[in-house]
């Protein structure tokens, strides 16, 4: 496994490199077959340590954790057990589905924009009815089953995932519903 571990603005020492090695290898042996890379960012937000983790598997799927402390071995183990949990349950529910996947996911390339925020009071006119895009970005689809892509929506953490339906033409979404639920959009179920 390939891993990128760096410090936002403070220095990251061998000890601590050789720290996340072995214990992030370690749980990432435990529960996924073909990690690919790891990326690890130890950064300070005021008297706190903060450590951001990523790692991305061979499945395409991508585990997120970011814990907080006030030392920055502490937060490092304490987001590598977030890890470990999200690993966990990533493993259980593979084992839910009887599904083994044969082939890796497939990536598909889409561009990715970000929009200003509107900063204006409604009292006037906008100048153009045009948002201003401030960072246009290149990304991956991936084609996936829901069920894949709703267990990478909350591997991520993320509030909406947007993916290519295994087998299927056409991009489709799944996302978290303000009841709780998760909403999946199949635009070619919608004729």
């Amino acid at each position: 496994m390939l891993y990128q571990i760096t410090g936002k603005q403070i220095d990251i020492g061998e000890a601590l490199q050789t720290h996340v090695k072995t214990d992030l290898g370690s749980i990432v042996e435990k529960y996924a077959e073909r990690p690919t890379d790891a990326q690890i960012t130890f950064s300070k937000s005021a008297h706190e340590y903060v450590c951001e983790a990523i790692v991305h598997l061979s499945t395409g799927l991508t585990a997120q954790a970011r814990a907080h402390a006030t030392e920055i071995y502490s937060a490092f183990d304490q987001c590598a057990e977030k890890m470990e949990k999200q690993l966990r349950r990533y493993k259980r529910r593979l084992k839910d589905h009887h599904k083994e996947r044969s082939q890796p996911v497939e990536l598909f390339g889409a561009s990715s924009y970000i929009l200003a925020p509107s900063d204006e009071s409604g009292e006037a006119e906008p100048e153009s009815l045009q948002p201003m895009i401030i960072a246009e970005m290149q990304t991956q689809i991936p084609a996936l089953s829901v069920g894949e892509a709703v267990m990478q929506m909350e591997l991520a953490g993320a509030p909406v995932l947007v993916f290519r339906h295994e087998g299927k033409d056409g991009v489709n979404v799944v996302y978290r519903r303000d009841d709780g639920n998760i909403g999946w959009i199949d635009p070619q179920n919608a004729q």
